[in-house]
């Protein structure tokens, strides 16, 4: 793959900044509650601050919707049947299933985001923000729904609607397209002031990823992992590309969905396991296996992108 070079550089300082925050949670600095306080700034402030700003000075079509609503909603409908169609190889229990669920459709934003923009630029965030828009909605349905069968997580349909409402990062993609397709923008020193708080939002959210990693516990259900890794980071993919095929995305909807599709699970499953009863120590697992097997499946998946 004569395109692997330029994939890897781009990757390379991506994956250490996630190697820094793991040496330094793993050395205890800067010490206390630091990493969980960061973690909710850039989730309450930074994040959405990108999102807003990359979308409201996007070229975002409205004829794009349509397509890009109907790969999306297709791709986590099918990792779902796949998911029930091969539970009996899976030999979990019912909290299992959930945090293997939440392992084969969630992915981890930071890095999806932080790749997106090393790779392709500024004119991937209108694609890549759309995808979130619609692929964090279905992602939390579908995982407290599983909870809720599965794992006895008690919660109520106003309770579910309250929490996507007030979901910041879903809130910062609805602004960001509102301003868009209004033609209200953003004026120079707000786009500004969106541009310096986002451009912190990547490295620091990617420390963070590397400081929730849990490196003891990957041993554990060792088949598991890898069914639900390989779900995750090599099944998932591969049913976006061919949804993105099926529904015409251009070329860089294409690549926005299947990079999404290809990223490692989010910290936000372990948190949501323990809040309602899922199995948040698989969980743990499954997170730290598969942020270290995408350092390897990541490159593969988007060189053969680039070749399409």
């Amino acid at each position: 793959m004569s395109n692997l070079g330029p994939i890897l550089a781009a990757l390379l300082p991506l994956f250490a900044l996630i190697v820094a925050g793991a040496v330094l949670q793993r050395l205890d600095f800067p010490g206390g509650d630091f990493w969980s306080r960061l973690e909710r700034l850039i989730y309450y402030v930074l994040f959405p601050a990108l999102l807003v700003e990359g979308l409201a000075t996007a070229d975002v079509a409205a004829s794009q919707l349509p397509g890009m609503v109907a790969a999306t909603t297709l791709t986590i409908l099918a990792m779902s049947a796949a998911l029930f169609a091969l539970r009996p190889l899976l030999r979990v229990d019912g909290p299992g299933l959930t945090s293997v669920y939440q392992g084969a459709v969630r992915f981890n934003t930071y890095l999806g985001i932080a790749i997106a923009l090393a790779l392709y630029g500024e004119p991937v965030m209108a694609p890549a923000a759309l995808v979130l828009a619609l692929l964090i909605p279905l992602v939390n349905v579908g995982s407290v729904l599983m909870l809720t069968i599965y794992a006895g997580g008690a919660t109520d349909a106003g309770a579910l609607a309250r929490g996507l409402a007030r979901n910041p990062l879903i809130l910062a993609c609805l602004a960001g397209l509102a301003l868009n397709l209004t033609g209200i923008g953003l004026n120079t020193h707000l786009a500004s002031l969106l541009d310096i708080a986002g451009s912190a939002a990547v490295p620091l959210g990617l420390m963070t990823v590397g400081a929730g990693l849990r490196l003891s516990r990957v041993w554990r259900d060792a088949g598991t992992l890898v069914q639900t890794t390989v779900l995750k980071l090599a099944l998932m993919p591969a049913v976006a590309w061919l949804a993105a095929g099926l529904f015409a995305l251009d070329t860089l909807e294409t690549r926005a969905l299947v990079l999404i599709a290809a990223l490692p699970t989010a910290p936000s499953a372990y948190i949501l396991a323990r809040q309602m009863g899922g199995d948040h120590r698989l969980v743990a697992s499954i997170l730290t296996l598969q942020t270290a097997a995408a350092a390897v499946t990541l490159p593969v998946v988007l060189s053969l992108l680039e070749r399409a």
